[in-house]
């Protein structure tokens, strides 16, 4: 201690300067030349740079001396601090040249190499680079700030980066991004904020972080064969959401205040996959755990948790669906529902869970789940948001097809031979009504609830399956339901909160869709009861369990069942030949009635359309479906189908943009026939009519306008809703009443309808009723009817009365029509008949 003050003596002889170069207190201090000497200095360095080359440089060009000429000594400093500023960011070196790290060798692991200052700099000016001039459009602008544009347009947060992109300009940097991508991705966010500052710099008053989302990654992992070596690393999988939570707040920047002495300290960074970070001792009053989050200096972050299972078709013949937890955060938070199918991209990482480590385990074991980056609804591919302007372009320029509604109904089901009113009714629920508000409180429906009964074996389910994957939003479920919620919903007991809990049944997660029911009458007694809510107010009451709520369920009812007994008895009723009951049956616009009636030449042209179906469409067999097909296709009519992505979305584009409405001149027309249908509904025992049906009319009819994408219903429209409603209608008659009902309605059911098809199916009648008569004759005569069967005739004057019946009395084009040469028929004119060749 005594030896401290000797410190402080003073000693002369060593508080002595040199004085050489420095300027005398008395000596004048010429300042004009001070700044002379120092410009002809600086001029003298300029050119000795430029005759080295290195002198100053902007972006690697030699800038050149006569700029400087003349310039002030605040510029020139100006300039200085820039190019300081430059060097700093690693975008040049000192002497002004562009600064290029070689990244590439590197002695330590990945994500260690990564973390580095020098590194972090490098990437970043890479990644900066690739979003401003990686990619252009055709014009030669740069397509990711074109991105930006749109995100900030939206007010959105996400910008989605194609992975292939990246891969073609920065292939290390995108190989880094798949092997390390929490580090890399947090490194692209801070670039991607930075040019979107950059065009918008107010933009951060509206959110302060962007997140870059990566899309199109090449490589696809199955739930199940995910693996050890997958952690930490960018994944992508498939599946369908069965599980979500709700949304909670995460910890993302914590504020902590010591409960001691009130001293803060943070923000500290929570990452999502660990557990809370917060510091040990008080720097002030150095005591232990005695900290608090400060609530008005902590940021969150919305925090959410799905289950994903593997599609139905992608599980292994013997296995179960397996599934894993998907983390989604910030923006990500309720993009995808129970029962959508989604392809997520994200990080795979562990996490240590304590109720799976006992004593008795030894090793410790971690849970796994994906920290979702990208989520993407593959029924979102043929949605109207995400059509492009060619799709837009061909979507209208089919709908200037004058035979667009044919094309559309066999386009329907094109596996499936005939039934034509059945694919009709498909796409009329396919394509809806437009749904009202009646003085903004009554809710009328718009969508178009459909049911078909039949025998076994004529391809009902298979309907039900082709819809499903032609709706954009489908839900197939059986009258049982897959699971214990069944069609309408359930209140059950989560297995993680332990809490009642509500969850949807078929029609809540068909929402906005297309509900598909099989075996509609075998559902339960519970969901017989809310069924008439669902179909009618498509909503569904709940009051259980302490929980009083109402679901909405506003989707297309597309049902299927058997008939009692299992096979249709003509001489019932619908009702008497169905266990379901009126109220539910009177929700239904349209009844289809199938029968698997024994015909000789409607059973040779479907197994001649089955058979040549199989050749056709075999894997292994292409040479030989061009040598089975017959030489003219007896359904040819010259109607071209329409490709199923394409059509999906046609209907998408339908959906979103079409208002079709009713003119009121037609009103009369519509009004008539519901009053001659209520009339022969009280004499005959078949459907009962109500008002609902007057409103189905209305629905169908604004359905076949959105066909046309026509925002005026016609007259053909609704002349076509009233013929396929007296078709439901005529259909559930007892055969002994059906057809008399079919010649009183003929001049609804077969106006604006195609004379040659009308024809055809006429000429096919009389052939049944004269195969049937030679079959009776050769039966009586006991000879052998196959001979009769490989000819018939029919007389054209019987064609010509019944053509009579429906209006038609000249005959001529329907002979040189191609509907008629593309069949088995042939017409002898020197005869007077028709001549029928079976093959």
């Amino acid at each position: 201690m005594n030896d401290m003050e000797r410190d402080y003596q003073v000693m002369p002889h060593l508080d002595q300067y040199e004085r050489h170069g420095l300027a005398d207190e008395d000596e004048d201090f010429d300042a004009e030349a001070e700044l002379e000497a120092r410009v002809r200095a600086e001029a003298e360095m300029e050119r000795r740079d430029e005759y080295e080359q290195r002198g100053t440089r902007v972006h690697g060009r030699v800038r050149p001396r006569a700029l400087d000429e003349g310039e002030d000594e605040w510029l020139r400093q100006a300039r200085r601090r820039r190019a300081a500023d430059r060097a700093a960011d690693g975008e040049m070196d000192d002497d002004g040249e562009e600064y290029e790290m070689n990244i590439e060798a590197y002695d330590c692991p990945l994500r260690e190499w990564i973390t580095k200052d020098r590194t972090k700099v490098e990437i970043r000016k890479r990644l900066s680079r690739f979003l401003r001039k990686g990619q252009v459009d055709e014009q030669g602008r740069s397509l990711y700030h074109k991105k930006i544009r749109e995100m900030c347009n939206n007010n959105r947060q996400s910008l989605e980066v194609s992975y292939m992109h990246l891969g073609t300009v920065e292939p290390l940097i995108a190989s880094w991004l798949a092997d390390a991508p929490k580090d890399m991705l947090d490194i692209f966010d801070e670039v991607a904020l930075t040019e979107v500052l950059k065009l918008y710099p107010s933009y951060g008053d509206i959110h302060q972080d962007v997140f870059v989302r990566i899309v199109e990654l090449p490589l696809e992992d199955a739930i199940r064969d995910i693996r050890q070596v997958h952690l930490n690393m960018l994944i992508r999988v498939s599946g369908v959401i069965t599980r979500r939570t709700g949304v909670f707040p995460q910890l993302k920047n914590v504020t902590y205040t010591c409960m001691t002495c009130s001293y803060n300290i943070g923000p500290i960074f929570q990452n999502s996959s660990r557990e809370e970070e917060r510091p040990n001792a008080c720097p002030e009053c150095q005591q232990k755990g005695r900290w608090q989050v400060n609530s008005a200096k902590t940021v969150y972050r919305n925090y959410q948790k799905l289950t994903l299972q593997e599609s139905p078709g992608s599980v292994p013949p013997g296995r179960i669906p397996r599934s894993k937890e998907i983390i989604v955060l910030n923006d990500l938070i309720d993009l995808a529902k129970p029962g959508d199918e989604v392809e997520v991209t994200g990080v795979y990482t562990n996490n240590f869970e304590a109720s799976l480590n006992t004593r008795q385990q030894g090793f410790p074991v971690f849970t796994t789940f994906i920290e979702a980056n990208y989520i993407k609804r593959k029924g979102d591919l043929f949605s109207s948001d995400n059509l492009t302007d060619e799709d837009r372009e061909d979507i209208r320029k089919l709908s200037r097809d004058p035979q667009i509604v044919r094309r559309i109904v066999k386009s329907i089901a094109p596996a499936i031979h005939g039934h034509e009113d059945i694919k009709m009714g498909l796409a009329l629920a396919l394509f809806g009504g437009q749904e009202k508000f009646v003085k903004g409180k009554t809710r009328l429906r718009g969508d178009i609830n459909m049911l078909l009964l039949g025998d076994p074996g004529v391809a009902k389910s298979q309907f039900l399956k082709y819809t499903q994957a032609t709706a954009s939003r489908a839900v197939y479920t059986t009258g049982k339901g897959a699971s214990a919620v069944g069609l309408t919903a359930a209140v059950h007991k989560d297995p993680v909160t332990r809490e009642f809990v509500l969850e949807g049944g078929a029609l809540v997660l068909a929402d906005r869709g297309v509900c598909l029911i099989d075996e509609f009458d075998k559902m339960n007694d519970q969901d017989r009861v809310s069924i008439h809510e669902a179909m009618e107010q498509q909503q569904i009451s709940i009051s259980k369990a302490g929980i009083v709520t109402s679901l909405q369920a506003r989707c297309s009812v597309i049902a299927a069942a058997n008939p009692i007994g299992g096979r249709y008895d003509s001489t019932k009723t619908f009702s008497d030949n169905v266990e379901l009951t009126d109220p539910i049956l009177s929700r239904f616009d349209v009844l289809c009635v199938i029968r698997d009636l024994i015909d000789p030449e409607h059973d040779r042209r479907l197994a001649t359309f089955v058979v040549n179906s199989h050749v056709k469409h075999h894997p292994h067999s292409k040479s030989m479906a061009h040598e089975a097909e017959p030489a003219h296709e007896t359904e040819d009519d010259g109607i071209e189908s329409i490709d199923q992505n394409l059509l999906k979305k046609y209907i998408s584009y339908a959906k979103k943009e079409i208002r079709p409405k009713i003119n009121t001149q037609d009103l009369p027309k519509i009004q008539r026939v519901y009053a001659e249908l209520r009339k022969e509904s009280v004499t005959r025992e078949g459907m009962p009519v109500a008002v609902r049906h007057l409103e189905s009319i209305i629905r169908m009819s604004e359905a076949r306008a959105s066909m046309r994408l026509s925002q005026q219903v016609s007259s053909e429209d609704i002349d076509a809703a009233i013929g396929c409603m007296l078709q439901s209608f005529i259909g559930t008659q007892k055969q002994s009443v059906q057809k008399m009902l079919q010649k009183k309605f003929a001049r609804y059911t077969h106006a604006h309808r195609d004379y040659n098809a009308l024809l055809m199916e006429i000429l096919r009648g009389l052939l049944r009723e004269t195969l049937r008569w030679a079959n009776l004759s050769a039966a009586r005569s006991n000879s052998q009817a196959d001979a009769v069967n490989q000819t018939a005739t029919i007389r054209c004057r019987d064609l010509e009365s019944k053509a009579r019946e429906y209006g038609i009395t000249d005959l001529a084009p329907f002979y040189g029509s191609s509907t008629f040469r593309n069949s088995d028929f042939t017409h002898d004119s020197a005869r007077e008949v028709i001549v029928h060749a079976s093959n």
